[in-house]
Protein backbone atom coordinates (compact mmCIF):
# COMPACT_ATOMS: atom_id res chain seq x y z
CA UNK A 1 0.00 0.00 0.00
CA UNK A 2 1.56 3.34 -1.18
CA UNK A 3 1.21 6.36 1.05
CA UNK A 4 0.51 8.73 -1.93
CA UNK A 5 -3.23 9.57 -3.93
CA UNK A 6 -2.40 7.73 -7.03
CA UNK A 7 -3.44 9.57 -10.50
CA UNK A 8 -5.24 6.75 -11.72
CA UNK A 9 -8.83 5.82 -12.37
CA UNK A 10 -8.94 4.84 -8.78
CA UNK A 11 -8.06 8.51 -7.78
CA UNK A 12 -10.81 9.01 -5.49
CA UNK A 13 -9.99 5.86 -3.59
CA UNK A 14 -6.66 6.22 -3.14
CA UNK A 15 -7.38 9.75 -1.91
CA UNK A 16 -9.14 8.24 0.93
CA UNK A 17 -7.20 5.66 1.83
CA UNK A 18 -4.48 8.37 2.32
CA UNK A 19 -6.99 10.29 4.06
CA UNK A 20 -7.88 6.76 6.92
CA UNK A 21 -3.77 6.87 7.03
CA UNK A 22 -2.84 10.68 7.34
CA UNK A 23 -5.67 11.66 9.48
CA UNK A 24 -4.50 11.39 12.48
CA UNK A 25 -0.76 11.95 11.88
CA UNK A 26 -1.66 15.40 10.53
CA UNK A 27 -4.39 16.16 13.35
CA UNK A 28 -1.92 14.85 15.90
CA UNK A 29 0.82 17.14 14.87
CA UNK A 30 -1.60 20.31 14.58
CA UNK A 31 -2.90 19.35 18.16
CA UNK A 32 0.70 18.89 19.66
CA UNK A 33 1.75 22.17 18.37
CA UNK A 34 -1.56 24.45 19.47
CA UNK A 35 -2.93 22.58 22.19
CA UNK A 36 -6.15 23.66 21.14
CA UNK A 37 -8.67 21.04 20.24
CA UNK A 38 -10.91 22.92 18.24
CA UNK A 39 -7.68 24.78 16.35
CA UNK A 40 -6.32 21.67 15.51
CA UNK A 41 -9.57 20.70 13.95
CA UNK A 42 -9.94 23.42 11.63
CA UNK A 43 -6.43 23.24 10.48
CA UNK A 44 -7.19 19.80 9.84
CA UNK A 45 -9.90 20.34 7.33
CA UNK A 46 -8.27 23.29 5.56
CA UNK A 47 -4.93 20.76 5.11
CA UNK A 48 -7.15 18.60 3.93
CA UNK A 49 -9.28 20.73 1.90
CA UNK A 50 -5.98 21.97 0.34
CA UNK A 51 -5.32 18.52 -0.76
CA UNK A 52 -8.47 18.43 -2.19
CA UNK A 53 -7.80 21.39 -4.54
CA UNK A 54 -4.38 19.73 -5.15
CA UNK A 55 -5.19 17.04 -6.28
CA UNK A 56 -7.97 18.37 -8.62
CA UNK A 57 -5.47 20.71 -10.63
CA UNK A 58 -4.43 19.60 -14.55
CA UNK A 59 -0.85 18.49 -13.03
CA UNK A 60 -1.30 17.16 -9.18
CA UNK A 61 1.40 17.07 -6.96
CA UNK A 62 2.37 13.88 -5.28
CA UNK A 63 0.11 14.53 -2.19
CA UNK A 64 1.38 11.94 0.65
CA UNK A 65 1.32 11.92 3.99
CA UNK A 66 4.70 14.05 4.09
CA UNK A 67 2.65 16.47 2.00
CA UNK A 68 -0.10 16.91 3.90
CA UNK A 69 2.08 17.71 7.41
CA UNK A 70 3.84 20.65 5.55
CA UNK A 71 0.42 21.65 4.11
CA UNK A 72 -0.61 21.37 8.05
CA UNK A 73 2.81 23.39 9.48
CA UNK A 74 1.95 26.34 6.78
CA UNK A 75 -1.00 26.33 7.72
CA UNK A 76 -0.23 26.46 11.33
CA UNK A 77 1.98 29.25 10.23
CA UNK A 78 -0.19 31.30 8.93
CA UNK A 79 -3.14 31.03 11.42
CA UNK A 80 -0.18 32.12 13.62
CA UNK A 81 0.72 35.05 11.68
CA UNK A 82 -3.23 36.17 11.05
CA UNK A 83 -3.41 35.82 15.05
CA UNK A 84 -0.20 38.33 15.27
CA UNK A 85 -1.50 40.63 12.65
CA UNK A 86 -4.89 41.15 14.41
CA UNK A 87 -3.44 41.21 18.33
CA UNK A 88 -0.96 44.29 16.23
CA UNK A 89 -4.49 45.75 15.41
CA UNK A 90 -6.18 45.59 18.91
CA UNK A 91 -3.45 47.10 20.84
CA UNK A 92 -3.27 50.03 17.96
CA UNK A 93 -6.83 50.29 18.63
CA UNK A 94 -6.61 50.69 22.30
CA UNK A 95 -3.36 52.77 22.14
CA UNK A 96 -5.76 55.02 20.16
CA UNK A 97 -8.95 54.76 22.45
CA UNK A 98 -9.13 57.50 25.64
CA UNK A 99 -8.98 55.56 28.30
CA UNK A 100 -12.61 54.65 29.35
CA UNK A 101 -13.53 56.12 33.48
CA UNK A 102 -15.83 54.70 35.42
CA UNK A 103 -18.64 56.40 34.72
CA UNK A 104 -19.83 57.15 38.48
CA UNK A 105 -16.10 58.63 38.66
CA UNK A 106 -16.53 60.69 35.81
CA UNK A 107 -19.72 62.18 36.96
CA UNK A 108 -18.49 63.03 40.28
CA UNK A 109 -15.67 64.78 38.77
CA UNK A 110 -18.00 66.39 36.39
CA UNK A 111 -20.20 67.46 39.13
CA UNK A 112 -16.69 68.62 41.12
CA UNK A 113 -15.75 70.57 38.12
CA UNK A 114 -19.35 72.83 38.25
CA UNK A 115 -19.29 73.45 41.18
CA UNK A 116 -15.48 75.15 41.14
CA UNK A 117 -16.25 76.74 38.24
CA UNK A 118 -19.45 78.17 39.75
CA UNK A 119 -17.08 79.82 42.76
CA UNK A 120 -14.57 81.43 40.08
CA UNK A 121 -15.03 84.76 39.67
CA UNK A 122 -17.53 85.78 36.60
CA UNK A 123 -14.55 86.60 33.79
CA UNK A 124 -12.30 83.55 34.55
CA UNK A 125 -15.98 81.25 34.60
CA UNK A 126 -17.23 83.03 31.23
CA UNK A 127 -13.51 82.47 29.28
CA UNK A 128 -13.04 79.02 30.61
CA UNK A 129 -17.14 77.79 29.87
CA UNK A 130 -16.33 79.47 26.45
CA UNK A 131 -13.29 77.56 25.63
CA UNK A 132 -13.36 74.04 26.92
CA UNK A 133 -17.33 73.73 27.53
CA UNK A 134 -18.60 75.32 24.40
CA UNK A 135 -15.26 74.84 22.64
CA UNK A 136 -15.14 78.22 21.27
CA UNK A 137 -11.47 79.02 19.56
CA UNK A 138 -9.14 81.24 21.33
CA UNK A 139 -10.58 84.63 18.91
CA UNK A 140 -14.30 83.24 18.98
CA UNK A 141 -13.82 83.64 22.88
CA UNK A 142 -11.84 86.94 22.87
CA UNK A 143 -14.82 88.44 20.35
CA UNK A 144 -17.84 86.99 22.47
CA UNK A 145 -15.99 88.43 25.78
CA UNK A 146 -15.61 92.02 23.71
CA UNK A 147 -11.64 91.61 24.41
CA UNK A 148 -8.37 91.68 22.39
CA UNK A 149 -7.27 88.01 21.56
CA UNK A 150 -4.15 88.66 23.36
CA UNK A 151 -5.62 89.65 26.61
CA UNK A 152 -8.22 86.71 26.18
CA UNK A 153 -5.18 84.38 26.52
CA UNK A 154 -4.07 85.99 29.51
CA UNK A 155 -7.37 85.67 31.50
CA UNK A 156 -7.47 81.85 29.84
CA UNK A 157 -3.86 81.52 31.49
CA UNK A 158 -5.41 83.34 34.99
CA UNK A 159 -8.75 81.34 34.76
CA UNK A 160 -7.33 78.13 34.53
CA UNK A 161 -4.58 78.67 37.15
CA UNK A 162 -7.81 79.57 39.42
CA UNK A 163 -10.16 76.96 38.42
CA UNK A 164 -7.05 74.44 39.64
CA UNK A 165 -6.40 76.09 42.65
CA UNK A 166 -10.08 75.80 43.72
CA UNK A 167 -9.89 72.29 42.50
CA UNK A 168 -7.64 71.07 44.34
CA UNK A 169 -8.38 72.96 47.62
CA UNK A 170 -11.69 71.12 47.10
CA UNK A 171 -9.65 67.83 47.19
CA UNK A 172 -7.75 68.77 50.24
CA UNK A 173 -10.83 69.47 51.73
CA UNK A 174 -12.29 66.01 51.00
CA UNK A 175 -9.64 63.99 51.93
Amino acid sequence: MTDRADQSEDAPRAFLDLYDRAFPLVYGYLLSRCGQVALAEDLTTETFMAAVVAVRRENPPPVSTAWLVGTARHKLVDHWRRQAREERRLRALADDEPEVEDSWDAHIDALRARATLARLSPHHRAALTLRYMDDLPVPEVASVLDRSVHATEGLLVRARGAFRRAYDQDEACDA
